[in-house]
């Protein structure tokens, strides 16, 4: 069976440079990228998906959910479900218009589908429950998910795995690395443990080894020749991504350029740390602000949804956010939070400054 291997791009800075990076490292994969359109996206999303249309020289393939409905994705689902929005409780939102619109999309294909989760991140993204996909990671040092590494490094196939490994070239690092592996996972040797001191060893023996493991599986991996990523070690972290974005021409999504305010006499700057829908629950109390002093039609937008006792935070509804009182104090406690955090950071981007942000989400939305 023919392997597909996809790509989806969310609008946000991560899976635009994996997707400019699999292009310039991997031009002879033939990579379908694609997008799940919620309807609710902001303008800036788009406009970087038609600037990575250009420099792919292929087109990004459009994908919504409830087709055959009068309605965007969003508003169908959500007078499906009542009014009830989405909260980081009741994700519904990422279900419906993200994950089963590219489960649908890919079929019952075998996939590998790459995720641009970086090498300074700690989180997994996106694993499909569906065996014939299979998430590929090239920004990491670690390029395999979890459910494999469970399977290589688990003391149950730990014969097999040593056998595989004994077929493989030696090199001078084989003995110290044949060592590692040998060694039984317990509570006081943790499989992550073990992962990071193969890694560290020889990445590319130990690529060569998972290649070698996933070839006696159902992975879809298992049905191709060869799979190029095995020979890179590259680990690329936030710098790089906004590097390779810049360099390219496609750009840094306008939603994460600075904007200057001031308050008190106090001079600061905001943006949007994330992409996903206008009006996304995971926004930071600034970032709500922003979308108000920036986007103040969608703001209204997204304030018509709070009806019924559902708000999109629980602390506050975004009528009473944006009180003269409340944005003056919100903008302060931004500039008190802002300036500790650069004290100890000295990346020029504001994105770093809000990087705890990036711990929450989905990664299907955000990345």
């Amino acid at each position: 069976m023919k392997v597909r291997h996809v790509l989806g791009i969310s609008g946000g800075k991560d899976s635009a440079a994996l997707a400019i990076y699999m292009k310039d490292h991997y031009p002879h994969l033939d990579i379908e990228y694609y997008t799940c359109d919620t309807g609710k996206e902001l303008d800036e999303t788009y406009q970087l998906i038609k600037n990575l249309e250009v420099y792919l020289g292929k087109s990004i393939t459009r994908i919504q959910a409830a087709q055959s409905s009068n309605e965007v994705p969003f508003d169908h689902f959500l007078e499906m479900y009542g009014g009830y929005l989405p909260s980081s409780s009741s994700r519904w939102c990422t279900k419906k218009l993200k994950l089963e619109p590219f489960e649908k999309f890919v079929g019952n294909d075998l996939v590998i589908s790459y995720v641009g989760i970086r090498g300074d991140e700690d989180r997994e993204g996106y694993i499909s429950k569906k065996t014939t996909i299979q998430s590929i990671f090239p920004f990491r040092k670690n390029i395999w998910s979890e459910d494999v590494i469970n399977k290589l490094l688990g003391n149950v196939d730990s014969d097999i795995i040593m056998s595989l490994y004994k077929q493989l070239e030696k090199n001078e690092r084989s003995q110290r690395f044949q060592e590692i592996l040998s060694q039984q996972i317990s509570f006081g040797y943790t499989q992550n443990q073990k992962l990071n001191q193969l890694l560290d060893c020889d990445t590319l023996k130990f690529n060569q080894l998972v290649f070698s493991f996933l070839k006696t599986t159902d992975y879809p991996i298992a049905k191709i020749d060869d799979f190029p990523l095995i020979e890179n070690d590259d680990v690329l972290v936030r710098d790089d991504i906004f590097n390779i974005l810049e360099n390219s021409g496609v750009g840094i999504p306008e939603y994460y350029k600075k904007i200057p305010f001031n308050i008190n006499g106090k001079e600061s700057h905001y943006s949007r740390s994330r992409s996903g829908c206008f009006f996304c629950f995971y926004q930071q109390k600034i970032e709500w602000v922003w979308l108000y002093e920036q986007h103040p039609d969608l703001y209204l937008q997204a304030m018509e949804y709070e009806k019924d006792g559902y708000a999109w935070n629980q602390e506050e509804t975004l009528a009473d956010l944006i009180k003269p009182e409340r944005i003056k104090r919100i903008k302060e406690e931004y500039i008190k939070r802002t300036s500790r955090k650069a004290q100890k950071s000295n990346s020029p981007f504001l994105v770093d400054i809000l990087s705890d942000a990036e711990s929450e989400g989905c990664a299907s939305c955000f990345i």
